[in-house]
């Protein structure tokens, strides 16, 4: 394990998975709020970050702020906006299919995204929660005819009340099963990309940024994978058996986000 006061001296900026490491469905993990404002109070800027594309950031901070943890200088980044600053910076120019939300396309438009139906340069699979059979059909048919192919993240399913939904992971499946086609490029958790374009919106270095999560195989390997300092939470997912399993070795383990008061 890394020395946590050090650690607290080098880092500016806290990315925090939400579900499982700030609350659980409604309900605040232990004395959040508090936890969030010593964090403020030692100078570190919260990013909220997560791997959803379907949301706008917008629609989460609805949520932080109607649970009472979403303050001025607070952010929400997600892997939607990560790729749209990624076209923007590689195929400005680009004709892009988004296999999206209509909230994620008004945010590709509004970023200077060329959004198209078909005779796309690039196609971008996120989470569609309104996913149609029509839209599905014109994304594969730009697939085949040769367009890049870029996802917003590789999670499988995505949490519900009652049982697990597909996420973008299946929906790559499903289209690699009719195109025989993957993913040139991965946006999110795990991958590096995110990390990269967090680095450069805010100007900063890999020892700068923490990443706190639940989750071994996506946050902490994200962190890994970027060079971020790492925090595994044992208020969601993972256990501690769970790491001898795992390719991702957290530098901080906590029984929650609360215990990084006693170093603040």
């Amino acid at each position: 394990m890394k020395d946590i006061e050090k650690a607290l001296a080098e880092i500016k900026y806290f990315l925090l998975d939400m579900d499982g490491t700030v609350y659980l469905g409604d309900e605040l993990i232990g004395d959040m709020p508090n936890t969030l404002r010593r964090i403020r109070s030692a100078g570190k800027k919260i990013i909220y970050l997560t791997n959803n594309s379907s949301k706008t950031a917008e629609e989460y901070e609805h949520k932080l702020k109607s649970l009472g943890i979403f303050c001025e200088g607070d952010e929400v980044y997600t892997s939607g906006m990560a790729a749209a600053e990624y076209l923007n910076e590689f195929y400005p120019a680009a004709k892009v299919d988004l296999l999206g939300t209509r909230a994620l396309k008004e945010y590709f438009a509004n970023s200077g995204v060329m959004l198209c139906k078909r005779g796309a340069d690039v196609c971008v699979l996120a989470y569609d929660t309104e996913l149609t059979y029509e839209k599905l059909c014109d994304f594969c048919y730009d697939l085949n005819f040769g367009a890049k192919y870029i996802a917003t993240h590789p999670d499988v399913n995505c949490p519900a009340p009652e049982v697990f939904v597909p996420d973008a992971g299946a929906f790559m499946a499903m289209i690699e099963r009719s195109t025989g086609k993957t993913p040139e490029l991965v946006i999110g958790k795990p991958n590096f990309i995110m990390g990269e374009r967090l680095k450069k919106r805010y100007g900063a270095r890999s020892e700068e940024f923490i990443m706190v999560g639940d989750r071994l195989h996506t946050d902490i390997l994200f962190g890994g994978n970027c060079g971020f300092y790492t925090a595994l939470v044992l208020s969601g997912e993972s256990e501690i058996s769970d790491i001898e399993r795992s390719k991702a070795a957290p530098d901080f383990i906590w029984d929650s986000l609360n215990d990084v008061s006693r170093w603040l």
